[in-house]
């Protein structure tokens, strides 16, 4: 896909694959176009050129609303939160698609199984909840549409690394449900290490693609993203 912003280019020529059940990555520095791409796949940006593809179903031309009617969920960077509403009640605004508002009961249920401090705080306003809390808001808000397809924009931003560890474990085991989940994250060695495949974006195209294993192996990609420390051990270390 091709996307700009007036005359400035922001994607040039972006092409991706997110199989079923397959946990992607796109990592890159700031300003390679990660929140950019998520926008347009959403379809909250308009696409210059190209095609966005759900289940083999094109679904360019559809707006954000359909988007989110079809399965496609999002946990935004910075979480963006309702932050006079209490936690119990931005949960429930992730139940927007009809065919998820039957499940609302279950769905609270599971998210309350998965974080055990917002059943605690259930009646809590969620801006004042600690950065990781509101994380974890975000998270279930996101699942309680029960999305086919879960887009994740830095869930690691402005997180202590012990809150970051958490978060990531989180997805992990959200995706070992069989989710399908396309993860954009900066810090490229948590990324890469708990995905099937990466993409590395720069300048707004991607400049490297292939199994994550094998993206953390390039030295290229070491010495840009990684680091030795990290690329010896992801969990060591802060962020980047």
């Amino acid at each position: 896909m091709h996307v700009a912003y007036g005359d400035a280019p922001a994607l040039r020529g972006v092409s991706l694959r997110v199989g079923p059940g397959e946990l992607v990555s796109v990592v890159g520095p700031n300003g390679a176009g990660k929140t950019t791409l998520v926008n347009a796949i959403l379809r909250l940006l308009p696409i210059r050129q190209g095609t966005v593809r759900l289940g083999g179903e094109d679904v360019t031309s559809a707006d954000a609303r359909a988007m989110r009617l079809r399965g496609v969920a999002l946990i935004p960077e910075g979480r963006r939160l309702f932050a006079t509403m209490s936690v119990e009640e931005n949960l429930e605004m992730g139940c927007y698609p009809p065919s998820a508002r039957r499940y609302r009961d279950e769905g609270i249920a599971r998210v309350y199984a998965m974080f055990p401090r917002l059943k605690e705080r259930y009646r809590q306003q969620a801006g004042t909840l600690s950065g990781g809390e509101q994380q974890m808001v975000a998270i279930g808000r996101a699942m309680m549409a029960r999305p086919r397809l879960l887009l994740i924009d830095e869930p690691s931003l402005g997180l202590a690394p012990a809150i970051v560890e958490q978060v990531f474990e989180t997805i992990r085991a959200i995706h070992a449900d069989g989710l399908s989940i396309l993860l954009i994250e900066q810090n490229a060695a948590r990324a890469l290490a708990i995905a099937a495949r990466g993409y590395v974006l720069e300048d707004g195209r991607v400049v490297a693609e292939g199994p994550a294993r094998a993206l953390m192996a390039e030295p290229q990609i070491r010495a840009a993203y990684l680091g030795e420390g990290d690329a010896a051990d992801p969990r060591e270390g802060g962020e980047r």
